[in-house]
Protein backbone atom coordinates (compact mmCIF):
# COMPACT_ATOMS: atom_id res chain seq x y z
CA UNK A 1 0.00 0.00 0.00
CA UNK A 2 2.35 2.96 -1.03
CA UNK A 3 0.73 5.48 0.45
CA UNK A 4 2.04 7.92 -2.71
CA UNK A 5 -0.39 5.85 -4.93
CA UNK A 6 -3.01 5.51 -2.81
CA UNK A 7 -3.15 9.40 -2.36
CA UNK A 8 -3.33 9.34 -6.58
CA UNK A 9 -5.83 6.63 -6.56
CA UNK A 10 -7.74 8.49 -4.15
CA UNK A 11 -8.40 11.83 -6.19
CA UNK A 12 -8.71 10.00 -9.90
CA UNK A 13 -11.39 7.81 -8.68
CA UNK A 14 -13.51 10.45 -6.50
CA UNK A 15 -12.70 12.61 -9.79
CA UNK A 16 -14.37 9.75 -11.94
CA UNK A 17 -17.26 9.69 -9.93
CA UNK A 18 -18.57 13.41 -10.20
CA UNK A 19 -20.06 15.03 -14.06
CA UNK A 20 -19.78 18.57 -14.61
CA UNK A 21 -23.08 19.00 -13.96
CA UNK A 22 -22.68 18.21 -9.92
CA UNK A 23 -20.09 20.73 -9.76
CA UNK A 24 -21.80 23.57 -11.82
CA UNK A 25 -19.52 23.42 -15.35
CA UNK A 26 -21.56 23.41 -18.62
CA UNK A 27 -21.69 19.96 -19.99
CA UNK A 28 -20.77 20.46 -23.89
CA UNK A 29 -22.61 17.82 -27.07
CA UNK A 30 -18.71 16.20 -26.75
CA UNK A 31 -17.75 13.29 -26.52
CA UNK A 32 -15.57 12.50 -23.46
CA UNK A 33 -12.38 10.41 -23.60
CA UNK A 34 -12.59 9.68 -19.44
CA UNK A 35 -15.38 8.84 -16.52
CA UNK A 36 -16.37 11.91 -14.31
CA UNK A 37 -13.90 14.94 -14.40
CA UNK A 38 -11.62 16.27 -16.50
CA UNK A 39 -8.03 16.90 -14.54
CA UNK A 40 -8.11 20.60 -16.06
CA UNK A 41 -11.69 20.91 -14.76
CA UNK A 42 -10.40 19.67 -10.84
CA UNK A 43 -7.91 21.78 -10.97
CA UNK A 44 -10.12 24.70 -12.31
CA UNK A 45 -12.40 24.42 -9.43
CA UNK A 46 -9.71 23.65 -6.57
CA UNK A 47 -7.75 27.17 -7.97
CA UNK A 48 -4.70 25.10 -8.96
CA UNK A 49 -2.82 24.75 -12.07
CA UNK A 50 -3.48 21.43 -14.18
CA UNK A 51 0.20 20.63 -14.00
CA UNK A 52 0.45 20.32 -10.10
CA UNK A 53 -3.06 18.28 -10.13
CA UNK A 54 -1.47 16.22 -12.52
CA UNK A 55 2.32 16.06 -10.76
CA UNK A 56 0.07 15.28 -7.25
CA UNK A 57 -2.55 12.52 -8.87
CA UNK A 58 0.64 10.67 -10.16
CA UNK A 59 2.78 11.11 -6.77
CA UNK A 60 5.13 13.13 -8.18
CA UNK A 61 4.37 15.95 -5.94
CA UNK A 62 4.46 15.22 -1.96
CA UNK A 63 4.12 18.83 -0.51
CA UNK A 64 0.41 19.97 -0.92
CA UNK A 65 -0.22 22.78 1.66
CA UNK A 66 -3.41 21.97 3.50
CA UNK A 67 -4.76 24.84 1.59
CA UNK A 68 -4.39 23.17 -1.46
CA UNK A 69 -5.93 20.05 -0.06
CA UNK A 70 -9.06 21.61 1.58
CA UNK A 71 -9.44 23.38 -1.72
CA UNK A 72 -9.43 20.08 -3.71
CA UNK A 73 -11.50 18.26 -0.97
CA UNK A 74 -14.21 21.06 -2.00
CA UNK A 75 -14.26 20.74 -5.20
CA UNK A 76 -14.55 17.13 -4.85
CA UNK A 77 -17.63 17.69 -3.05
CA UNK A 78 -15.42 15.61 0.17
CA UNK A 79 -17.65 14.86 3.05
CA UNK A 80 -15.69 15.87 6.71
CA UNK A 81 -14.34 12.38 6.99
CA UNK A 82 -13.36 12.13 3.09
CA UNK A 83 -11.36 15.66 3.87
CA UNK A 84 -9.19 14.29 6.71
CA UNK A 85 -8.97 11.14 4.72
CA UNK A 86 -7.35 13.13 2.10
CA UNK A 87 -5.50 15.05 4.71
CA UNK A 88 -4.03 11.67 6.24
CA UNK A 89 -2.83 10.24 2.86
CA UNK A 90 -1.00 13.52 1.74
CA UNK A 91 0.65 13.93 5.61
CA UNK A 92 1.75 10.22 5.25
CA UNK A 93 2.93 10.34 1.89
CA UNK A 94 5.39 12.88 2.34
CA UNK A 95 6.96 10.66 5.07
CA UNK A 96 6.97 7.44 2.45
CA UNK A 97 10.27 6.55 2.07
CA UNK A 98 11.88 6.34 5.74
CA UNK A 99 12.26 3.07 6.17
CA UNK A 100 9.55 -0.06 6.44
CA UNK A 101 7.19 -0.04 8.92
CA UNK A 102 7.72 -2.91 11.55
CA UNK A 103 5.28 -5.33 12.24
CA UNK A 104 3.62 -4.14 15.28
CA UNK A 105 2.98 -5.99 18.28
CA UNK A 106 -0.56 -7.45 18.78
CA UNK A 107 -2.94 -5.34 20.52
CA UNK A 108 -4.32 -5.94 23.96
CA UNK A 109 -6.96 -4.54 26.09
CA UNK A 110 -5.91 -3.03 29.23
CA UNK A 111 -7.90 -3.34 32.74
CA UNK A 112 -9.60 -0.58 32.37
CA UNK A 113 -11.66 -1.68 29.15
CA UNK A 114 -12.11 -5.03 30.50
CA UNK A 115 -13.98 -3.28 33.78
CA UNK A 116 -16.02 -1.06 31.28
CA UNK A 117 -17.01 -4.27 29.35
CA UNK A 118 -17.77 -5.76 32.86
CA UNK A 119 -19.87 -2.99 33.97
CA UNK A 120 -22.16 -2.84 30.98
CA UNK A 121 -23.83 -5.79 32.14
CA UNK A 122 -26.31 -7.13 29.93
CA UNK A 123 -25.99 -4.58 27.05
CA UNK A 124 -23.94 -6.09 24.30
CA UNK A 125 -20.52 -4.73 23.55
CA UNK A 126 -17.36 -5.47 22.08
CA UNK A 127 -13.62 -3.85 22.16
CA UNK A 128 -12.73 -3.34 18.02
CA UNK A 129 -8.84 -2.71 17.41
CA UNK A 130 -7.33 -0.33 14.71
CA UNK A 131 -7.60 -3.43 12.17
CA UNK A 132 -11.16 -4.12 13.22
CA UNK A 133 -9.90 -7.20 15.07
CA UNK A 134 -12.18 -8.38 18.01
CA UNK A 135 -10.26 -7.74 21.10
CA UNK A 136 -12.35 -8.56 23.76
CA UNK A 137 -16.54 -8.94 23.87
CA UNK A 138 -18.76 -9.10 27.34
CA UNK A 139 -20.77 -12.19 27.07
CA UNK A 140 -24.00 -10.85 25.43
CA UNK A 141 -21.94 -8.87 22.41
CA UNK A 142 -20.28 -12.10 21.73
CA UNK A 143 -23.73 -14.21 21.68
CA UNK A 144 -24.93 -11.48 19.50
CA UNK A 145 -22.16 -10.86 17.04
CA UNK A 146 -20.33 -14.28 17.10
CA UNK A 147 -21.94 -16.88 19.06
CA UNK A 148 -21.09 -19.40 16.86
CA UNK A 149 -16.85 -18.78 17.51
CA UNK A 150 -15.05 -19.60 20.53
CA UNK A 151 -15.59 -17.26 23.11
CA UNK A 152 -12.00 -17.32 24.69
CA UNK A 153 -10.52 -16.05 21.02
CA UNK A 154 -10.12 -12.45 21.38
CA UNK A 155 -7.56 -13.05 24.14
CA UNK A 156 -5.70 -15.43 21.79
CA UNK A 157 -4.32 -13.50 18.95
CA UNK A 158 -3.71 -15.99 16.36
CA UNK A 159 -7.50 -17.26 16.61
CA UNK A 160 -9.25 -13.76 17.15
CA UNK A 161 -11.71 -13.26 15.38
CA UNK A 162 -12.03 -10.08 12.46
CA UNK A 163 -15.39 -7.92 12.11
CA UNK A 164 -14.59 -6.94 8.09
CA UNK A 165 -13.47 -10.59 7.65
CA UNK A 166 -16.08 -12.03 9.33
CA UNK A 167 -18.79 -9.94 7.11
CA UNK A 168 -17.30 -10.87 3.64
CA UNK A 169 -15.85 -14.08 4.85
CA UNK A 170 -18.13 -15.87 7.35
CA UNK A 171 -21.59 -17.39 6.23
CA UNK A 172 -23.50 -16.79 9.86
CA UNK A 173 -22.41 -13.36 10.05
CA UNK A 174 -23.82 -12.50 6.33
CA UNK A 175 -27.19 -13.98 7.32
CA UNK A 176 -27.21 -11.51 10.94
CA UNK A 177 -27.66 -8.38 8.23
CA UNK A 178 -31.05 -7.61 6.71
CA UNK A 179 -29.20 -4.88 4.61
CA UNK A 180 -25.76 -6.73 4.45
CA UNK A 181 -24.42 -4.20 1.10
CA UNK A 182 -24.66 -1.41 3.61
CA UNK A 183 -23.00 -3.30 6.39
CA UNK A 184 -20.41 -4.21 3.82
CA UNK A 185 -19.83 -1.03 2.73
CA UNK A 186 -19.76 0.60 6.02
CA UNK A 187 -16.79 -2.06 6.62
CA UNK A 188 -14.96 -1.00 3.58
CA UNK A 189 -15.23 2.52 4.21
CA UNK A 190 -13.61 2.16 8.10
CA UNK A 191 -11.22 -0.30 6.22
CA UNK A 192 -9.86 2.68 3.60
CA UNK A 193 -10.14 5.10 6.47
CA UNK A 194 -7.62 3.18 8.37
CA UNK A 195 -5.74 3.08 5.69
CA UNK A 196 -4.58 6.58 6.12
CA UNK A 197 -4.04 5.96 9.66
CA UNK A 198 -1.66 3.81 9.37
CA UNK A 199 -0.02 3.35 5.71
CA UNK A 200 2.50 0.68 5.01
CA UNK A 201 1.09 -1.45 7.96
CA UNK A 202 1.95 -4.75 6.91
CA UNK A 203 -1.16 -6.31 9.05
CA UNK A 204 -3.34 -4.15 7.81
CA UNK A 205 -2.04 -4.84 4.13
CA UNK A 206 -2.47 -8.35 4.54
CA UNK A 207 -6.03 -8.21 5.78
CA UNK A 208 -6.94 -6.15 2.40
CA UNK A 209 -4.72 -8.73 0.50
CA UNK A 210 -6.67 -11.34 1.90
CA UNK A 211 -9.85 -10.21 1.37
CA UNK A 212 -8.94 -9.09 -2.12
CA UNK A 213 -8.13 -12.79 -2.73
CA UNK A 214 -11.12 -14.03 -1.68
CA UNK A 215 -14.20 -11.58 -2.26
CA UNK A 216 -15.05 -10.16 -4.98
CA UNK A 217 -17.63 -7.94 -3.31
CA UNK A 218 -15.23 -6.68 -1.52
CA UNK A 219 -12.44 -6.07 -4.19
CA UNK A 220 -15.79 -4.01 -6.32
CA UNK A 221 -16.06 -2.05 -3.08
CA UNK A 222 -12.75 -1.64 -2.23
CA UNK A 223 -12.05 0.19 -5.55
CA UNK A 224 -14.51 2.56 -5.29
CA UNK A 225 -12.30 4.64 -2.64
CA UNK A 226 -15.36 5.16 -0.26
CA UNK A 227 -14.73 6.31 3.27
CA UNK A 228 -16.16 5.86 6.52
CA UNK A 229 -15.52 6.90 10.17
CA UNK A 230 -16.92 5.21 13.10
CA UNK A 231 -19.72 6.50 14.68
CA UNK A 232 -23.40 5.40 14.70
CA UNK A 233 -25.22 2.99 12.67
CA UNK A 234 -28.65 1.15 13.09
CA UNK A 235 -29.01 -2.35 11.32
CA UNK A 236 -32.10 -5.19 11.66
CA UNK A 237 -29.90 -8.01 12.31
CA UNK A 238 -31.49 -11.67 12.20
CA UNK A 239 -30.19 -13.42 14.72
CA UNK A 240 -31.06 -17.34 14.56
CA UNK A 241 -31.75 -17.60 18.47
CA UNK A 242 -34.31 -14.86 18.82
CA UNK A 243 -35.32 -13.80 15.51
CA UNK A 244 -35.39 -10.10 14.13
CA UNK A 245 -33.30 -7.57 16.62
CA UNK A 246 -33.16 -3.42 15.65
CA UNK A 247 -30.11 -2.19 16.58
CA UNK A 248 -28.42 0.84 17.21
CA UNK A 249 -24.53 0.83 17.08
CA UNK A 250 -22.40 3.46 18.59
CA UNK A 251 -18.61 3.59 18.36
CA UNK A 252 -16.59 5.30 20.62
CA UNK A 253 -12.80 5.44 20.79
CA UNK A 254 -11.52 4.21 24.31
CA UNK A 255 -8.71 6.92 25.93
CA UNK A 256 -4.94 5.75 25.32
CA UNK A 257 -6.63 3.06 23.25
CA UNK A 258 -4.35 3.13 20.07
CA UNK A 259 -6.72 2.99 17.73
CA UNK A 260 -8.84 0.69 19.55
CA UNK A 261 -12.95 1.46 19.78
CA UNK A 262 -16.14 -0.06 21.85
CA UNK A 263 -18.85 -0.75 19.97
CA UNK A 264 -22.33 -0.72 22.31
CA UNK A 265 -25.23 -1.93 21.07
CA UNK A 266 -28.57 -0.44 22.07
CA UNK A 267 -32.36 -1.00 21.56
CA UNK A 268 -35.56 0.89 21.71
CA UNK A 269 -36.88 0.60 25.25
CA UNK A 270 -40.03 -1.66 25.33
CA UNK A 271 -39.60 -2.91 22.36
CA UNK A 272 -39.57 -6.54 20.73
CA UNK A 273 -36.38 -5.80 19.56
CA UNK A 274 -35.61 -4.95 23.67
CA UNK A 275 -37.10 -8.20 24.48
CA UNK A 276 -35.38 -10.10 22.13
CA UNK A 277 -32.05 -9.10 23.71
CA UNK A 278 -33.47 -10.10 26.85
CA UNK A 279 -34.25 -13.50 26.24
CA UNK A 280 -30.79 -13.57 23.91
CA UNK A 281 -29.10 -13.28 27.49
CA UNK A 282 -31.34 -15.46 29.40
CA UNK A 283 -30.74 -18.53 27.05
CA UNK A 284 -26.82 -17.90 26.47
CA UNK A 285 -26.35 -17.62 30.03
CA UNK A 286 -24.25 -20.69 31.56
CA UNK A 287 -27.46 -22.26 33.58
CA UNK A 288 -29.13 -22.23 30.26
CA UNK A 289 -26.22 -24.44 28.69
CA UNK A 290 -26.12 -26.70 30.91
CA UNK A 291 -29.93 -27.38 30.24
CA UNK A 292 -29.21 -27.77 26.30
CA UNK A 293 -26.38 -30.20 26.79
CA UNK A 294 -26.64 -31.08 22.86
CA UNK A 295 -27.97 -27.75 21.58
CA UNK A 296 -28.91 -27.96 17.96
CA UNK A 297 -26.12 -26.48 15.32
CA UNK A 298 -26.99 -22.74 14.14
CA UNK A 299 -28.06 -22.93 10.24
CA UNK A 300 -25.77 -21.95 8.41
CA UNK A 301 -22.87 -21.69 10.79
CA UNK A 302 -19.44 -21.32 9.45
CA UNK A 303 -16.32 -22.86 10.87
CA UNK A 304 -14.49 -22.45 14.43
CA UNK A 305 -11.85 -19.70 13.61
Amino acid sequence: MATKSELGRFLQTRRAQLQPADVGLPMYDERRRVPGLRRDELAQLAGVSESYYTRLEQGQSLNASPEVLDALARALRLDETERRHLHDLAGTARQSGKGRTRRPAPERVNAATRQLLDSLGDTPAVVLGRYSDMLAWNPLGHALFAGHLDPRSPDQPGRRPNSARMVFLDAHVRDLYDDWPKKARDVVGKLRFAVGQYPDDPVLAELIGELVMHSKEFTTLWSEHRVRDWDIATHRMHHPLVGPVDVLQQAMPLPDGRGQRIVIVTTEPDSASRAALTLLAQLTTPEAGERESNPRPVAGQSPRR
